[in-house]
């Protein structure tokens, strides 16, 4: 899993820091030579999320407070504060600042005591795209409930502990076929966080176009790392294949996630996400003209087109061309047609893997036609003759 940074000149303008905040980010960053030891995986803090702020031996600047939706927090003596996008120990550095002109040599500790629900947008080719709100917001256990406080031997005097490791990387500084550990264990095993997993099967799993070798996961940097976002190449496959946890990475509130396409279907793929819950279990498609039982027909992932004729009782010895149809989220049709070769290899142009919505028309042949009409045609006077003959 190949980890860089974004470029500064591609970095997403709306992760600069507020000019609010600018003063202030001066104060409130590590020292320079502390910043080899900012982990890029940090917590990032945002509205929603609620800390236990502990200043020693001051039990009336201490307390649980909670980040507003503007994104700031509301403390005894310092009012509103702007700390939205600071990292846990970006916040002890800027309120340590500003404590000390009512402090002397104050001593703060900081401890998040639940955290915001993990909202990512989830892109590319998946069967459904789109923002999803994942499971997040919980108590960290053995922390005080809000509005109330806990003593300093209550309170563990450092980040929280668990994290998962989301290393960066310079590109100059990679090596061909390096890998960067990206870990999603949790030693609390009362907060289960969000993983890569939980995102894609939120997106209701993958196509079987989707190259789950190649999944890229963009991330947010603190603001005093600099800001802007890192960027993550993971192959996610490892996870459905042979069961390697490390690709299964924790996710951040904001993460964007995108699964490249592949040109070619990945059938083996598809057939190893199947036997997992990551995607639906079946496919349903539509099946008509020439087959013995038209109608909605539910499939197991992986099927083809062949598969979906079997299971619709097979096509009539009387038949024509056989017409695909599939509609593209991106408003494009796959309209294809051919002649039904029962012996088709699965995935190629005859007998494509199937997609839930798509549809399978077996088509009249000349003769099957020519007798339909005729049918159409003789079908009223055989009514009207039959009548005729009932008054007779």
């Amino acid at each position: 899993m190949a980890v860089a940074a974004l470029p500064q000149a591609q970095a997403d303008p709306a992760m600069q820091p507020k000019t609010d905040l600018a003063a202030a980010t001066s104060s409130t960053a590590p020292a320079p030579q502390n910043f080899s030891r900012v982990v890029y995986d940090t917590y990032i803090l945002g509205p929603g999320d609620i800390v236990f702020i502990e200043l020693l031996d001051i039990p009336e600047l201490s307390g649980t407070f909670s980040i507003g939706p503007d994104g700031t927090i509301y403390l005894p003596r310092l009012r509103a504060l702007y700390v939205e996008g600071l990292s846990i120990e970006e916040l002890r550095y800027f309120l340590t600042q500003q404590f000390k002109p009512y402090v002397k040599d104050p001593q703060i500790y900081i401890n998040p005591v639940s955290y915001r629900s993990v909202r990512v947008y989830v892109g590319g080719e998946i069967i459904r795209p789109g923002y999803y709100i994942l499971s997040g917001e919980q108590l960290m256990t053995g922390q005080p409930p809000v509005g109330q406080q806990a003593s300093s031997s209550s309170i563990e005097r450092s980040q929280f502990a668990g994290r998962p490791t989301f290393s960066r990387s310079r590109a100059s500084q990679q090596q061909p076929g390096a890998v960067n550990n990206l870990s999603s264990g949790n030693s609390n095993s009362s907060n289960r966080w969000p993983t890569l997993f939980d995102a894609l099967q939120a997106a209701e799993g993958v196509t079987p176009f989707s190259n789950l070798s190649d999944v890229q996961v963009v991330r947010q940097q603190p603001l005093g790392s600099g800001g802007g976002r890192i960027r993550a190449n993971v192959d996610f496959l490892q996870l459905i294949t042979s069961g390697d946890e490390s690709v299964n990475i924790r996710l951040f509130d904001g993460d964007v996630i995108t699964v490249s396409r592949s040109p070619q279907v990945m059938r083996d793929q598809l057939l190893a996400a199947s036997r997992t819950n990551l995607s639906a279990d079946v496919v349903n498609v539509f099946v008509s003209g020439r087959v013995k039982e038209p109608g909605a027909h539910s499939l197991p992932q992986g099927a083809s087109l062949n598969q979906a004729i079997a299971s619709a009782g097979g096509a009539k010895l009387l038949r024509g061309k056989v017409e695909f149809l599939r509609f593209s989220p991106d408003g494009e049709t796959d309209r294809r047609l051919f002649s039904f070769d029962a012996g088709a290899k699965s995935g190629n142009y005859a007998n494509p893997v199937l997609m839930s919505g798509d549809v399978v028309r077996v088509n009249d042949s000349l003769l099957s036609a020519s007798v339909e009409v005729f049918n159409e045609l003789t079908g009223p006077f055989v009514g009207i003759y039959s009548v005729y003959s009932l008054f007779r």
